[in-house]
């Protein structure tokens, strides 16, 4: 060959060798594409981040795609189908024979899925392949990201499907957040019934809310506020369900707002009883030989902590007392509603909310609320 001719062979591989290099770069995993994604949405990248779980979901999708396609041929092959539907026997077909990539498609779901749910069937390993392909931490960021944008009804649509897809969950326990989210969607675009919605289905989850149809429960603890004051109920009463806490209270917040005081003071009860309880087992937690004897006493104590003042601020504390005061002074319980007015009264840090109480105190009524939670 010719220096000239060997010469423009080079040029010409010189010019495709990127080309070449790009085709064979390995595609990032989606993990790590989720993982960027959330670096760029933090720090304010949420266009770079949008691309970043876009690509997340659609490489998931095209890494179970594969692993599918690999299992299906397999099960294709004339020997592998007199098998039947045996997943053990196809299993050891594949060890047998040596078939890398079906074997890593069984490996997979393993890992995944308990092997006992399978039912040793080849075709329900392959549905699960199918589900696989679902990636409910990317539906979830993107939706994030449409948030932080702005675009609340894009947003609602994607925690919805993050929602669907919650089998999938690395962590399953983030299930009631996106109810969260969605609620807290709806609440901002004023869909107050949507809103609504979302927190009864959190509640479904609160097992000594929805399992007292009869409302027994609900009806003893009104019963012994009503009676023996707040102080005795703390002492008869515990419940720490963190996760409910904020269902509980804007649930009781709405119905107070639009009049339903009854079904008000249900939930505001139960928010008022998980803050104290929250508040008494971290003290527990800090002193050792704490125990809780009068509902001031424990709020003095609080507010000496500079991370137990901020939390009863985060979960509005003293707005919670306040209205649930003021939902049994408006269904004619006016001995709880005074004891929650009076107590309120007696916390110079209750700001607004003690305000509201000393006026109630001198001359009580049924507050309209200012505005929707």
């Amino acid at each position: 060959m010719s220096p000239k001719r060997l010469w423009t062979v080079c040029a010409f591989l010189l010019l495709l060798a990127p080309r070449y290099w790009a085709q064979q770069k390995p595609e990032r995993p989606y993990w790590f594409a989720l993982e960027q994604g959330k670096l760029a949405f933090r720090s304010g990248a949420y266009g770079e981040a949008l691309l970043a779980f876009e690509d997340a979901r659609a490489q998931r999708r095209s890494t179970y795609t594969r692993m599918e396609e690999d299992l299906v041929a397999l099960l294709s092959i004339s020997e592998v189908r007199r098998l039947g539907d045996n997943l053990e026997l196809i299993e050891t077909y594949i060890a047998g024979k040596n078939y890398v990539n079906a074997g890593r498609a069984l490996e997979e779901i393993y890992y995944r899925i308990p092997k006992t749910n399978l039912e040793n069937s080849a075709q329900k390993a392959l549905a699960e392949l199918g589900r696989l392909k679902d990636y409910p931490e990317a539906e979830y960021w993107i939706g994030e990201t449409y948030r932080a944008e702005g675009e609340l009804s894009i947003a609602i649509r994607q925690y919805q499907k993050a929602y669907e897809q919650r089998g999938l969950l690395e962590n399953p326990a983030f299930a009631p957040e996106l109810l969260y989210k969605m609620a807290e969607a709806h609440r901002l675009r004023q869909e107050y019934t949507e809103m609504e919605r979302r927190l009864v289905e959190i509640l479904a989850g609160d097992s000594l809310w929805s399992e007292d149809t009869d409302s027994f429960v609900r009806n003893a603890m009104t019963r012994t506020l009503e009676t023996g004051g707040i102080n005795q109920f703390m002492t008869l009463y515990r419940y720490n369900n963190a996760g409910v806490l904020r269902a509980h209270t804007l649930l009781g917040f709405y119905y107070y707002a639009t009049g339903r005081h009854s079904r008000a003071a249900e939930h505001l009860i139960f928010a008022f009883l998980i803050q104290n309880t929250i508040l008494i087992e971290e003290l527990n937690r800090i002193q050792y030989d704490y125990s809780f004897t009068t509902i001031n006493e424990l709020i003095d104590t609080v507010v000496r902590m500079s991370s137990l003042s901020a939390y009863i601020e985060e979960i509005e504390y003293f707005k919670t007392a306040y209205y649930l005061g003021t939902a049994f002074f408006g269904i004619g319980k006016t001995k709880a509603a005074q004891e929650f007015w009076d107590y309120l009264s007696r916390n110079v840090r209750a700001g607004e909310w003690r305000g509201r109480a000393v006026a109630q105190l001198m001359s009580p009524y049924v507050e309209k609320a200012l505005e929707m939670p």
